[in-house]
């Protein structure tokens, strides 16, 4: 619990102006962002280019002018570094994509579709799945919110509310309808 409440102090801090506050932070969140991109990296093929470290950079620089953030508190924190790795993992299978002119394009591993099975991707559905998410964005905000928290970075229902500000009950419900919509929308 002390870490949780060091974490909201420094992001508190962080907003409220005082830039040393990004320096003392950085020690306290690194651990949780790698296991974070841990999860993303999972299952990805032998020879990805993106390693652990590299996600959590390239992350956390998306976060550099972190005081521009509203921040409420740690779960906050993480799920917004949570998009970030999206945007970054996205933004990476787009260049590939684009480079290979979708030839040949090497296989991308989540660690289970929306609905619930295990598969394996090739990065047209990576992209194919953030397009989803865009998609879902324009029916409902708050399902793609959840989505980020409990898929991506593998935040629990509880961690989910508290970052979401919402409960925990809603949490399971949104969650529920999202993977239901992802499915149908990705089963066409």
């Amino acid at each position: 619990m002390r870490e949780q409440e060091t974490v909201t102090r420094l992001l508190h801090d962080l907003r409220g102006g005082r830039r040393e506050a990004f320096h003392e932070l950085l020690p306290q969140v690194y651990g949780e962002l790698r296991r974070i991109a841990r999860g993303y990296l999972r299952h990805e093929r032998a020879g990805h280019t993106f390693h652990t470290t590299d996600l959590v950079h390239e992350a956390f620089l998306k976060l550099v002018d972190l005081n521009r953030i509203d921040w409420v508190d740690r779960a906050h924190f993480f799920a917004v570094a949570s998009r970030a790795m999206r945007q970054v993992l996205v933004s990476h299978a787009r260049r590939q994509q684009a480079a290979k002119r979708g030839g040949g394009a090497p296989v991308v591993t989540l660690t289970e579709v929306p609905g619930g099975e295990p598969f394996e991707q090739h990065v047209e559905d990576l992209l194919a799945l953030d397009g989803a998410l865009e998609q879902l964005q324009a029916l409902n905000p708050r399902h793609v919110r959840v989505v980020e928290c409990r898929f991506f970075a593998g935040l629990t229902v509880e961690e989910t509310a508290a970052a979401l500000d919402i409960s925990p009950v809603t949490v399971t419900r949104d969650w529920r309808m999202a993977r239901a919509w992802l499915k149908d929308y990705l089963g066409r």
